[in-house]
């Protein structure tokens, strides 16, 4: 274990770049294209609006490939830090 890199806040040029192919790859093998997912991601956030605030510049949507049994298949995944709650109706 390298511990410089477990104390470095900042991914290093070589990461960068493999998570940036690993994301190409994830859409290409799942047929979507980034406009669908900032509607994808819009729509998650049109209904999450309703039950809690949130800070737009903090959200993450991504695709991911998770690793199953035989094979992989892709993911979404979604990071929303929530400010706070909205009442319950």
């Amino acid at each position: 274990m390298d511990l410089f890199k477990f104390f470095s806040s900042k991914p290093s040029p070589k990461e960068v770049a493999k998570d940036r192919l690993q994301l190409i790859l994830i859409h290409d093998r799942a047929d979507v294209s980034p406009e669908f997912l900032e509607i994808i991601k819009g729509e998650i956030l049109k209904v999450l609006s309703n039950y809690a605030d949130f800070d737009n510049k903090d959200i993450e949507v991504k695709l991911t490939r998770t690793e199953e049994g035989e094979g992989s298949s892709p993911a979404l995944v979604a990071s929303i830090p929530i400010k706070n709650m909205k009442k319950k109706i």
